[in-house]
């Protein structure tokens, strides 16, 4: 069984280069890849496409590495909470490709499974559907979208082994799972790294051989997005 252990993230992230496309799991700020996000500011590499739902928010994730400028290119599905994704992308410093979500999630899942491309009804009608080609299907009119190619995918998980089998957590699943794989090299942080064997094959979400490097990370912060509370009776 192959040993995809790594260090830690700055070791993960080696070959990450400028002008590179990047996808990275997460929704908002849940189970976003954090220790690899930071190795990749810490980096200083600039110019990437970056392939994520959203940019999180202004101090955390994503948000890090748009204070630095060091994105060229934000592939999302909306801005989000992030001021400063929004700031970049109307004065016209950041390149913006919105895509709809659910395409969004096809397109990664479309490029993990080596599907080159599909067809849907998803954003036809709209600025989403200009240049695409476009065919029928029983009346109605669908448009051609094209799977992701990324150089590297970022993924993160609850609990995996030294091969690479992955375990996600409730709703950090999201677009974690899509994306591994997805990528040329597909690097996973994890909450819990763990002997093989240890985790049960029944619950395994991804296995080993999507996987090239996988660590475990330390220090996880798992903010709220938008805090709602009631007040006290």
């Amino acid at each position: 069984m192959i040993d995809k252990r790594v260090k830690n993230a700055k070791e993960a992230i080696e070959g990450i280069k400028d002008g590179m496309t990047l996808m990275l799991g997460g929704f908002g700020l849940c189970g976003i890849p954090e220790n690899s996000i930071n190795a990749l500011v810490e980096s200083d590499v600039k110019d990437l496409t970056c392939i994520s739902n959203n940019a999180g928010v202004d101090d955390f994730g994503l948000g890090l590495l748009l204070k630095k400028r060091q994105i060229k290119k934000m592939i999302s599905s909306y801005v989000g909470e992030n001021a400063e994704f929004e700031r970049q992308m109307l004065s016209g410093e950041l390149e913006v490709e919105l895509t709809p979500q659910g395409t969004l999630a096809e397109k990664c899942r479309a490029a993990q499974a080596g599907i080159p491309a599909f067809y849907t009804p998803a954003g036809f009608g709209t600025e989403v559907a200009e240049g695409k080609e476009v065919k029928d299907f029983k009346g109605k009119p669908h448009i051609l979208e094209y799977a992701f190619e990324a150089d590297f995918s970022i993924v993160k998980a609850w609990k995996g082994d030294h091969a690479g089998n992955l375990i996600f957590k409730g709703s950090a699943r999201n677009f974690n799972h899509p994306m591994a794989g997805a990528g040329k090299i597909t690097i996973a942080e994890v909450e819990e790294l763990v002997e093989p064997g240890v985790l049960d094959p029944n619950q395994i979400h991804i296995p080993g051989i999507m996987i090239q490097r996988i660590f475990q990370g330390e220090k996880f912060e798992k903010r709220i997005e938008q805090r709602t509370v009631r007040k006290r009776d």
